[in-house]
């Protein structure tokens, strides 16, 4: 069965994969689609690293664990908004190392990512948003 979306970089934009995200998804007709509430970098017993990458790292988890409950996978991840507390190159840098930790060598989900001054739990330095396609 074929995936239920495709991701690519159409000629005339700049090739986005060393900022871990592509520029399109273009999702199947009939596929389901799933939408992930933002998850923070909180473990289950809801503590907080001090550190961004740790965070990220967690909130990718807690994207996978909440999918999961639907059946679905990261691989089926088309779209992401990522919201980062004082967002810097450095966290930048941080964000790519763990999405290629997540997806490896494939392409990376669409992506906007919106720097943000707070969320909404005191510590909380990332929240990554996720829409799913599954077939």
């Amino acid at each position: 069965m074929p995936p239920a979306f495709k991701l690519f970089n159409p000629q005339g934009l700049y090739d986005p994969s060393a900022n871990a995200y592509s520029h399109v998804a273009e999702v199947r007709a009939g596929s389901r689609l799933l939408f992930a509430a933002g998850q923070g970098g909180e473990d289950a017993g809801g503590r907080l690293s001090p550190r961004f990458a740790e965070q990220a790292r967690q909130a990718l988890a807690n994207v996978q664990a909440a999918l999961a409950a639907s059946g679905a996978r990261l691989d089926q991840v088309c779209k992401l908004t990522l919201l980062i507390v004082d967002h810097s190159e450095e966290r930048l840098r941080e964000w790519v190392a763990e999405a290629d930790r997540a997806w490896g060598e494939h392409m990376k989900p669409t992506c906007t990512l919106i720097p943000v001054p707070r969320l909404a739990l005191e510590g909380m330095l990332v929240e990554i948003e996720a829409v799913a396609a599954v077939v």
